[in-house]
């Protein structure tokens, strides 16, 4: 019986550990408000997210300007790239989303989000909005 209430604790804690989302940033230190930052146009990503990387940027108080996909990483003293995916369960959602901050071509900051392992973990299905606006927020946190 031991065995059995053992197996019983132990399951549900590994079904919820396979149902984990991630969050990760590494911020962007020193980079004052105002500052021209360019972002690296990723036409695959849905045009609403990058959309909305322009707009949380702005709100910052940062100056953002798309440039053309392919552009390098020096391409601006300060540049943005980005990537995100969008899944299907029961609806269409945000399950992954990067966006990684270059100073002079050397990363200098980065946020991932990741609910591709978020299985039965209701959490996953987020606004794809705010979750752009909270990871700038959380990369740019001075500005």
């Amino acid at each position: 019986m031991h065995l059995i209430s053992r197996v019983a604790f132990v399951f549900p804690a590994l079904v919820l550990a396979a149902c984990a989302i991630k969050q990760d940033v590494r911020p962007v230190v020193g980079l004052p408000s105002g500052q021209q930052v360019c972002i690296v146009d990723a036409p695959s990503v849905r045009q609403g997210f990058r959309d909305e990387l322009v707009a949380s940027l702005r709100r910052k108080g940062f100056q953002p300007e798309v440039k053309p996909a392919g552009s390098p990483t020096t391409v601006c003293p300060v540049t943005v790239t980005y990537l995100a995916r969008w899944s299907w369960d029961l609806t269409i959602y945000l399950s992954y989303a990067e966006v990684n901050v270059y100073r002079d071509g050397i990363q200098g900051g980065s946020a991932r989000y990741d609910s591709t392992r978020g299985g039965a973990n209701m959490g996953k299905f987020i606004d794809a909005e705010r979750k752009v606006n909270e990871l700038v927020e959380q990369l740019f946190p001075a500005g």
